[in-house]
């Protein structure tokens, strides 16, 4: 883990973890590393999401960007992943975007995409934190004509839209879906790509006001989904996270589909479409059991990595995968994507239930959801990672690793981007991993805090 990154960019408290000095030294460092090799003004895509402090800190970014003579293409509030697939369109020389995903409003991000539209490699941004942190280079200060210019492009959403319209096959029509845009940057793509593939909306949460971002709505809330699904008699529901990398769905009882099961339902129809290949998905070590059950049962095969979609993507690129992701709904199409994206992932699944003419429910249950008790334990980042090098929480960890084994399984891992250490167990009786979990959880806070 770096000293500035964590595993999905920069992320922390807008205006004081994630200032605008922080931004701006960002902006100049990132927009100079990433176009070293250009032999031209380098061009860097800045897209970001609804966030209240994302005008601040895309002012701060772009400031930086253009102090070293690169040229910013700004492209308002869209989707991460469109920024990813929009940098390699244009030919820009990076892409930058400004959002903290599912996180709560108070939080934002910086995250850069290369030329490719691929995340950075840990070797680009230990060289980006080593100017920032330790003026590792010397970088430029053009004056005059040389100084970076602002182009504003905010018709782009319309590329992106078309590009997602195009990777499916059959259309949505005689499909009625509920669409939960989180109130993030899904709000104007989202449903205007499901709408012009035929389906009848309705949409929810797509009003941002720059505060309402994840709040109680979107993949992380999906309450709200499940019960408009149901009232409205829908086929089923989609749920987006504040900047629309992930997807979540609800089948027609106003039952949560997940990652796992939306991996499974496009994984089987693309195996029966000769189009996966290797017969392989590549899924992190967050997956249910019932999920690697399934695959057994279908033929599959599954590859496990660390949590982190940058750590199955490289899986994918290493063995030539196309399909990968993870139970939070951040899947990648790597035929179509370079990163996860929600509303392609959404349009993949929507084909399927199209195409086979059965009910969401139905394609689900193909994998049979073995619970699965999520807590997570708060302590200071600076001591998130140390919990194996204290002996009373080794103990519980191993005691609970015993009580568990062939029933289960113990899985305990520091969040990326937030001060928590995540205990997740699954087996088959809720209540008793329930009350495990908490009680790790109760001994991770009394001994790091």
């Amino acid at each position: 883990m770096g000293r500035l990154f964590g595993t999905d960019g920069v992320r922390g408290v807008a205006n004081t973890e994630l200032s605008i000095e922080l931004a701006y030294k960002l902006g100049q460092a990132g927009a100079y590393v990433l176009s070293k090799e250009a032999h031209h003004q380098a061009r860097i895509l800045v897209g970001k999401d609804t966030r209240i402090s994302g005008n601040m800190l895309e002012a701060a970014l772009i400031a930086g960007i253009c102090s070293v003579g690169a040229k910013a293409i700004t492209v308002g509030v869209i989707p991460t992943p469109a920024v990813a697939y929009l940098t390699k369109k244009y030919n820009a020389d990076a892409g930058v975007v400004i959002s903290a995903s599912h996180n709560p409003v108070k939080y934002n991000g910086i995250k850069f995409f290369n030329g490719e539209g691929y995340k950075l490699s840990d070797a680009l941004e230990e060289k980006i934190e080593a100017i920032i942190l330790d003026n590792a280079e010397q970088l430029p200060a053009p004056i005059g004509e040389e100084v970076g210019t602002i182009i504003e492009k905010y018709d782009a959403i319309s590329d992106y839209v078309e590009f997602l319209k195009s990777c499916v096959d059959v259309d949505f029509k005689g499909l009625k879906v509920v669409v939960d845009c989180a109130n993030g940057a899904a709000y104007k793509a989202g449903p205007r790509v499901l709408e012009e593939l035929g389906a009848e909306l309705i949409v929810i949460h797509n009003e941002p006001n720059g505060c309402n971002i994840n709040k109680d709505c979107g993949s992380t809330h999906m309450e709200n989904l499940c019960k408009a699904v149901v009232e409205n008699k829908a086929d089923l529901g989609i749920a987006f996270d504040g900047d629309a990398d992930r997807c979540l769905a609800v089948d027609e009882n106003g039952i949560i589909v997940d990652g796992d099961q939306i991996m499974s339902i496009c994984g089987l129809q693309m195996k029966k479409d000769n189009q996966l290949k290797k017969n392989t998905i590549v899924a992190t070590v967050m997956s249910n059991l019932g999920f690697f059950i399934m695959a057994e049962k279908n033929n599959l095969k599954i590859e496990q990595t660390k949590v982190g979609d940058r750590y199955v993507l490289e899986e994918m690129l290493k063995h030539d995968y196309n399909l990968g992701g993870e139970q939070s709904g951040h899947i990648i199409f790597l035929d179509h994507s370079t990163t996860g994206d929600g509303i392609l992932t959404a349009v993949k699944l929507l084909s399927v239930v199209k195409k086979t003419g059965k009910k969401l429910s139905e394609l689900a249950g193909v994998m049979e959801v073995l619970p699965q008790v999520l807590v997570n334990a708060k302590v200071p980042n600076d001591k998130k990672y140390s919990y194996m090098e204290n002996d009373r929480i080794k103990k519980a960890i191993e005691e609970l690793e015993g009580k568990f084994a062939g029933e289960g399984r113990v899985l305990i891992r520091p969040s990326g981007t937030e001060p928590l250490v995540r205990v997740m167990i699954e087996g088959k009786d809720e209540q008793v991993l329930k009350e495990e979990a908490e009680k790790l959880a109760k001994i991770i806070e009394e001994e790091l805090n």
